[in-house]
């Protein structure tokens, strides 16, 4: 839905770019499937690119969470469909550090290897499925509406 008014083609890019912070994020959960699965490392390929240049760096997730919040999102002089989209690319990363702490109780269990396992993936299929999806509607000039989390990128962005 693009009532805000007509998006440029600079503007889709822009759009779909702050997607690659869930999707550099997402890769933790993604290890137990590309081990399984090969050809799915090529071409999340550079993605695990970037993720090691990421977990380098001390603290980048929380510069760029911050930086991509107060100097995109709250700035209402960038076009709404840019600060939508970086809002729900927020969200995303927002849910991925919930499923971290998620994570880490299920570890406690004695013996949780296979559901450990199983979580990971459904974890990353799903992030992976939502970025693809927010990419490719961003791309298309519309709105990804995402249930809960379009509603409350609404909310945060004017």
């Amino acid at each position: 839905m693009s009532w805000r008014g007509s998006t440029t083609v600079s503007d889709r890019i822009f759009a779909s770019l702050p997607y690659l912070l869930p999707m550099v994020e997402v890769v933790a959960f993604g290890f137990f499937l590309l081990d399984q699965f090969p050809p799915l490392a090529v071409v999340f390929a550079p993605i695990l690119i970037l993720w090691s240049f990421y977990r380098s760096v001390r603290y980048a997730g929380m510069i760029i969470f911050f930086a991509l919040f107060l100097l995109v999102v709250r700035n209402e002089k960038i076009n709404h469909f840019i600060r939508f989209n970086t809002m729900q690319a927020i969200l995303l990363d927002i849910i991925i550090f919930l499923f971290n702490i998620l994570m880490d109780v299920v570890r406690l269990v004695p013996s949780s290897g296979f559901a450990i396992q199983t979580l990971s993936t459904t974890i990353f299929i799903g992030i992976v499925g939502a970025v693809a999806y927010s990419v490719i509607q961003s791309i298309s000039g519309r709105y990804a509406e995402i249930p809960a989390i379009s509603d409350a990128v609404y909310m945060q962005v004017r």
